[in-house]
């Protein structure tokens, strides 16, 4: 059991630190930690290890002391950070990691490396501080410790992922920030210096909140699509996930803040069923798939009367041809995508108009379903009913949980 043990030390001319020789045995010989597995090697082979000049590590754990962990407090209090996870990166110098290694390989062991070691070590000690448990899937923050020279301390705070849905009660709101189409966001007198087209957005109206209660850096909307400006967001919502870049706090009485938010906003947007969430969610709600749907009300206006007959055949429309429409043209790449109608139908108003309420894929564009958008949609209801047809109006109903 101990004839590696004395292979080591040769090798090392006896110049090695508990930490690096309990590491290489520490398949062989039992212990809760490196150092007593070597404790015990010195007992059985009668030599002294302590206050040595490590030469693997130059006395790298020696910097996992009491001041490495005031630096790491010193951090968090001077960021004000909350936290109940946390992951332990290090930057330790590439020549003692060689050395490490090399003397791994010299001896076939498969142990732990040095800057595991050094990781897990650190972790512990955060854990027995703060009483906060180590996550390497999903964390709150990320102690990355430089060990090159005078230990340094820097965290990164990850971001805060809350899902939700939101209406949108009144119409001429944009479901994101829209920078001013004149300076691009950087302030004239156009947009009254404000840097924005519109004064708010449904984005703006929820993130505001959550900025100045989690102390973050930055909020980003990503909506499971989105409505246009003059379009209400009726029903259940739409679902999206509202990401704080950099929160500092994150305890937050989410069922208060909605009731708060709601309460402010009245009249012009509501959100619901607010939940912190996964990073993955943001991405999820984006996808779509065969079983995503959409439900809309929309009032068709057309400039001649509507022949009865013709308007009962709009409710076997099926699959729709849509090139993309030329009013995104600009921020779209120009293809035809094959959507479907899921179910359709109509109340008359007058001579002119109805009242459609319609059920489709995500992704078909009522407007120019109901115009044809000079032939670009096809088949479209001007088409079918040999009018001219517009959207007057448009409220989207429902949309799918993804």
């Amino acid at each position: 059991m101990y004839e590696l043990a004395k292979q080591i030390i040769s090798e090392t001319e006896g110049k090695i630190c508990k930490n690096c020789l309990g590491r290489k045995m520490s398949k062989i010989i039992e212990g809760s930690n490196n150092v007593e597995r070597a404790d015990k090697v010195a007992e059985e082979l009668d030599i002294d290890l302590d206050n040595v000049d490590c030469v693997v590590c130059d006395n790298l754990f020696d910097k996992l002391d009491d001041g490495l962990y005031k630096k790491i407090d010193d951090k968090i209090n001077m960021l004000g950070i909350e936290f109940e996870t946390f992951l332990v990166g290090s930057k330790i110098s590439k020549d003692i990691q060689k050395r490490d290694e090399e003397l791994s390989e010299k001896f076939n062991l498969n142990v732990e490396t040095i800057k595991k070691e050094v990781n897990r070590l650190i972790g512990l000690g955060i854990w027995e501080i703060y009483d906060k448990e180590a996550e390497f899937e999903s964390q709150d923050i990320v102690f990355n410790i430089d060990l090159v020279g005078e230990p340094k301390v820097r965290i990164q705070i990850n971001p805060l992922y809350i899902e939700g849905r939101y209406n949108k009660l009144k119409r001429g709101i944009p479901q994101t920030k829209w920078p001013c189409t004149k300076c691009k966001g950087r302030g004239c007198d156009e947009c009254n210096h404000t840097g924005k087209q519109y004064p708010e957005s449904v984005e703006e109206l929820i993130s505001e909140h959550f900025l100045k209660l989690t102390r973050g850096r930055e909020a980003k909307f990503h909506g499971a699509g989105r409505e246009d400006i003059d379009v209400l967001m009726l029903g259940s919502g739409r679902p999206f996930v509202l990401e704080i870049k950099e929160p500092k706090i994150r305890k937050i009485d989410l069922h208060s803040v909605e009731e708060k938010i709601n309460e402010i906003n009245e009249g012009k947007t509501s959100y619901h069923n607010l939940h912190v969430c996964e990073r993955r969610r943001k991405a999820e709600i984006k996808q779509s798939s065969p079983d995503t749907y959409k439900v809309y009300n929309a009032l068709v206006k057309c400039d001649d009367v509507i022949d009865m007959d013709k308007l009962e055949q709009i409710t076997g429309l099926n699959e729709i041809h849509q090139q993309t429409p030329l009013r995104v043209l600009r921020r779209r790449a120009d293809k035809v995508r094959i959507k479907h109608v899921l179910e359709l139908s109509y109340d008359l108003i007058d001579d002119t108009s109805f009242n459609m309420r319609i059920k489709t894929e995500g992704g078909l564009y009522i407007k120019e379903l109901i115009s044809g958008d000079d032939g670009r949609s096809k088949p479209n209801i001007s088409e079918i009913l040999g009018v001219n047809a517009i959207c007057e109006q448009l409220d989207v109903i429902e949309v799918s949980e993804k």
